[in-house]
């Protein structure tokens, strides 16, 4: 991963503006996920606003990571499996978090995640978080593409 390499979000969707994702959101997370072989990775620099006490990082913040990381997982993954230019604009349909141990804000944390079942329009995620070597955090989700009449269509 090369930081001058365009991320997924940066290369399908710059003007988004989700917190967790968006490359146009001033005040957002940025997380930036990179396809590499049968994953989807990210490297995330935690800063000190984002604890939940001193020296960790918050649990809500590891959700957010976790899940844009896994939504752009799914639609990566549909696009290539549909021979798609662009990835279908998906939304979490259903997500879950175990915190493992508490993540520590000292070094830049891991995201990876893998698609684990598909069909046309969903995709099952599991992902997990990653500092000083051990798992922190994992998530398994459900991404759906949506279809025109919804909201966050086209929102990509």
């Amino acid at each position: 991963m090369n930081l001058n390499e365009k991320s997924l979000q940066e290369s399908y969707a710059p003007q988004m503006a989700c917190f967790g994702c968006g490359p146009a959101n001033e005040r957002g997370l940025h997380v930036r996920s990179f396809p590499q072989g049968d994953e989807v990775v990210a490297t995330f620099n935690p800063e000190t606003y984002q604890e939940a006490f001193p020296g960790m990082l918050s649990g809500g913040i590891i959700g957010t990571l976790l899940d844009c990381h896994c939504n752009w997982t799914a639609a990566y993954h549909l696009m290539k499996k549909a021979g798609l230019d662009h990835p279908p604009c998906t939304v979490t349909a259903d997500y879950t978090i175990k915190l493992m141990r508490p993540t520590p804000t000292d070094k830049p944390v891991e995201l990876r995640a893998r698609v684990v079942e598909s069909n046309e329009d969903r995709a099952v995620v599991e992902g997990e978080l990653i500092a000083h070597d051990k798992v922190c955090a994992t998530c398994h989700g459900t991404f759906v593409a949506v279809k025109l009449g919804h909201p966050a269509y086209h929102r990509w």
